[in-house]
């Protein structure tokens, strides 16, 4: 196992690189009849910005026309359909619209995304959470949202230093920065979080602080701090990523990060996320190691027991293309086609990662009642390699990730990765 840090960010698992097309495909009938339906996430997926960052590799493509966007909402709208169909009765406790940036939709345009989304869940009755950037958050656009029952709006800032949003391919006045700020707070959202992005060229301590002071001004509920990743076929294009000096940057950068936020009143929740003590997580039965994941839109996944799956996925901004104008033209939503089956070693792969990597650690009573095994037992080699690192501490109770376990969550998540999900990876061919 390599020790670098920054192997890669595990947001969920397995990654959607190790996706591949379903043969025959699965009707979503079929997918989702043996379900529990109770406590479900939604996931609404908006593919258009403004701007394509340096560092993005998201689904996503810019320069989108009102003719476009118009029409990628009429294909929402038939796979709501579609999906809303396939499940049958169905509780959903959890709602979020995602990119790209969904704001730049128009405010009629988010009123129609509401629309889409409320067919599925009351808005009103259950935590939502809306991407934002600041071109983007616009008085009336955000005052859609917060009619229509957004609780969260998180905005990618990334940096308050102009010269390191240029460096990043982010250009962006700070002016505009802080006037989006303002317009979010003056709407009323519950919560506020702000995205930063430390590993950037030229980034210091010292203009890492400033960053971080700026944001602390707005006293943001939540914060997240993203170490900088160049990915193929982004805008960054090559660098020497993976090298003792960024990797060592990244890292001071990190821990300058985490002691300022802890110092300053907030907590850790993750290796990215930090909330402001005495803030309360949203009231919720939405478990994500157990219950299920239902996305709409070209660059959204779903999530079952057994089944993960999505479209296709694509960097390049002409295959970014191909796939929109065939989402955009798809007539039959009842099936999936892309995807990865899950088997009863993958499951539990998915819940330790899931919750080790949350500073919270895994219940092993929890993890025992599911699959009727000790994570130590199943995953002993492992475990050990953690503990001997001083990464991992264990409890009759817990299996927590230390301080610097913490640190290392990007090099602990791949390492957890199946063979089978290694290989598919490798074998994947970027586009």
């Amino acid at each position: 196992m390599s020790t670098s840090p920054y192997q890669g960010y595990v947001y969920a698992y397995p990654h959607k690189t190790a996706y591949r097309p379903l043969t025959p495909r699965r009707p979503l009938r079929e997918v989702w009849a043996e379900e529990r339906r109770d406590a479900l996430f939604l996931y609404l997926h908006v593919p258009f910005c403004e701007v394509r960052c340096g560092f993005c590799n998201l689904f996503a493509r810019t320069g989108a026309s009102e003719e476009l966007t118009g029409a990628y909402l009429d294909a929402l709208d038939r796979q709501a359909t579609a999906v809303r169909d396939a499940l049958g009765e169905a509780s959903f406790e959890v709602a979020a619209f995602g990119g790209g940036t969904p704001t730049y939709l128009t405010a009629a345009e988010l009123e129609r995304l509401c629309d889409i989304a409320a067919r599925f869940a009351d808005l009103e009755a259950v935590p939502l959470a809306v991407e934002t950037s600041p071109a983007t958050a616009t008085a009336d656009r955000l005052a859609v949202l917060a009619e229509r029952g957004a609780t969260r709006v998180s905005i990618g800032v990334q940096s308050f230093v102009e010269a390191e949003t240029r460096a990043a391919v982010r250009p962006q006045k700070r002016a505009e920065v802080e006037a989006a700020l303002g317009r979010i707070r003056a709407a009323g959202f519950p919560t506020l979080n702000i995205d930063l992005i430390y590993g950037i060229e030229g980034q210091t301590p010292s203009s890492w602080l400033s960053s971080l002071d700026a944001a602390l001004a707005w006293r943001p509920e939540e914060i997240y701090l993203y170490p900088l990743y160049v990915r193929p076929l982004t805008g960054l294009g090559r660098r020497a990523g993976g090298s003792d000096g960024w990797d060592d940057q990244r890292l001071t950068l990190y821990r300058v990060g985490r002691d300022h936020l802890l110092a300053n009143g907030y907590e850790q929740v993750s290796m990215r996320m930090f909330r402001r003590r005495g803030v309360a997580e949203a009231d919720t039965r939405y478990c994500c190691q157990t219950d299920g994941m239902v996305g709409l839109g070209c660059g959204a996944r779903s999530y079952t027991t057994d089944l993960h799956y999505s479209f296709e996925y694509a960097v390049d901004i002409r295959a970014v293309r191909a796939i929109l104008d065939d989402y955009i033209s798809e007539k039959d939503f009842g099936v999936a086609r892309v995807g990865f089956e899950m088997d009863d070693d993958e499951r539990r792969r998915r819940h330790l990662i899931q919750s080790l990597l949350q500073a919270s650690g895994l219940d092993r009573a929890s993890y025992h009642a599911r699959f009727g095994s000790d994570p130590v037992a199943d995953f002993g080699p492992e475990m050990e390699r953690f503990a001997h690192q001083g990464w991992l501490e264990e409890t009759p109770d817990v299996l927590r990730l230390t301080p610097e376990g913490l640190a290392y969550s990007d090099a602990i998540g791949p390492a957890l990765f199946s063979p089978r999900v290694r290989g598919l990876m490798e074998t994947y061919e970027t586009r």
